[in-house]
């Protein structure tokens, strides 16, 4: 064999931290490449010189993952920026207001939950008049004049982010919502599809009212496609942590053939890339698509493909695990603020388009 390392377990003790469990517990298998992942990050992907970009796709907020998880790896720089689901965000919020979600059974009687008018998140249970005070206090917002006209989504959840940060000051919870810690870090945060969720929905009914908000996508994709433009113009270099898959998945990964396909730009993928799913590669979905695929279309290095890693694992699994890992071995690095610099990246973006289309015209 080429490669090889002696596997030499040794029996669990009582007090086991995060850090010996993940080096010397997970041996085969997806535990093995839960380790490599976690051990890739915290040793390579977490230096200062590599932008680091997360999505997150579901709804894995309900289950507290983004308070637990998130907010502490974006406090500590090490996420730069993020491409969510709304519902990640929307549902983030009902902590913030005070609203409190259960856990139960996935085996409940649905019937009966909806006649005492109980949301159900597979084991999570919340009022629905939690979704009817959130959406109330979203259309409060979004009705300010700041939110009247078009932007990105990264501006937007910016703006609601002020407001989520001041509800949770105001009602003296410790909970900090991902949208409050963005703010604070000055984490651009998108929305990949920001029509398919309660967010969404309700800017949609506002229209109807007359508020002038208005997503404005092509924003999102310059934006996304000149944070990783920015970071290796500038010698660094660009790494994606998938967690799940669907429309996140791609909006992070389509970056580099919108450099290389659609704008002319030269490069060559992102450097680093790991996912943890549980999509089959073998169904042809995006969701479980390899890095190996993911090359061929020019969104992943493929000098790099050492350093790809899929674990096929629940992200409610490895979600605890990998943060742990990462806060305790790679420590903290100083904020980039990417949301701060948007227009002087979308300018270095737009100069280097510029020059190719120059570049084209003449020949």
């Amino acid at each position: 064999m080429s490669y090889r390392v002696k596997l030499d377990p040794t029996p669990i003790q009582p007090g086991l931290s995060v850090r010996e469990l993940v080096e010397h517990h997970l041996y085969a298998y997806n535990a093995a490449r839960l380790r490599e992942a976690c051990q890739l990050f915290a040793h390579k992907i977490a230096n200062p010189d590599v932008t680091i970009g997360v999505t997150l796709s579901g709804a894995l907020t309900p289950t507290g993952l983004g308070t637990s998880t998130i907010v502490p790896l974006i406090r500590a720089g090490l996420i730069d920026w993020i491409v969510s689901t709304g519902a990640n965000l929307y549902h983030d919020m009902h902590r913030s207001l005070g609203f409190e979600l259960w856990g139960t059974t996935p085996h409940t009687n649905d019937i009966e939950l909806r006649e005492q008018k109980l949301i159900r998140i597979y084991d999570i249970l919340f009022d629905q008049d939690v979704l009817l005070e959130s959406d109330a206090f979203l259309r409060q917002c979004i009705a300010g004049p700041e939110f009247q006209r078009s932007m990105s989504t990264a501006e937007l959840h910016y703006l609601l982010g002020r407001y989520t940060r001041a509800r949770e000051q105001a009602i003296g919870t410790e909970y900090v919502s991902i949208l409050t810690a963005a703010h604070e870090c000055g984490v651009p945060l998108y929305t990949s599809s920001p029509g398919d969720s309660t967010i969404g929905m309700n800017v949609a009914a506002l229209t109807l009212a007359g508020n002038k908000l208005r997503f404005d996508v092509e924003a999102d994709v310059n934006e996304t496609t000149a944070i990783v433009h920015r970071a290796k113009k500038r010698g660094g270099q660009s790494a994606v942590i998938i967690f799940g898959g669907g429309s996140p998945k791609n909006f992070i990964l389509q970056t580099e053939p919108q450099l290389q396909e659609i704008m002319g730009i030269a490069e060559k993928g992102h450097d680093y890339f790991i996912q943890f799913t549980d999509a089959r590669p073998d169904t042809g979905g995006l969701s479980g698509a390899t890095p190996s695929e993911a090359m061929t279309w020019g969104k992943v290095d493929p000098d790099q493909l050492p350093d790809t890693i899929v674990c096929y694992t629940d992200s409610t699994i490895a979600l605890p695990i990998f943060a742990a890992y990462a806060l305790e071995v790679a420590g903290a690095r100083p904020l980039q603020r990417l949301y701060d610099q948007r227009a002087s990246m979308l300018d270095e973006l737009g100069a280097d388009y510029a020059a190719v289309r120059s570049a084209e015209a003449a020949e």
